[in-house]
């Protein structure tokens, strides 16, 4: 799991590209919403060793979290193979985030 958020992170091409799962996070560190999140994210994540995740910051004007249509904080994309499956908008639960990584099994 990433600590960070990354300034700039990667461009959407390598996000297109991407092979294997990817949860993709846009946020920023001073976010409550995004902070409140992370314990939940990473509760979620211990079941799915096998999925990569990015924590991108994101910003108005940003390509990446605009090719995303990001409106809030913190978003989290489901991708299998550059493909999004599922997002999650300012989750609250553990189960919001693994109903999303379930749905990168099938």
């Amino acid at each position: 799991m990433a600590d960070d958020y990354l300034n700039p992170g990667p461009s959407r091409d390598e996000i297109d590209a991407w092979q294997g799962p990817l949860l993709l996070e846009f946020g920023t560190s001073w976010c409550g919403h995004c902070q409140a999140a992370a314990s939940v994210i990473a509760q979620a994540l211990t079941e799915f060793q096998s999925v990569e995740h990015v924590k991108v910051e994101d910003s108005p004007g940003r390509q990446l979290g605009r090719s995303f249509r990001v409106k809030l904080w913190p978003t989290v994309i489901f991708l299998n193979d550059g493909v999004e499956i599922g997002r999650a908008v300012r989750p609250e639960t553990a189960a919001e985030i693994h109903a999303g990584l379930e749905k990168l099994r099938d």
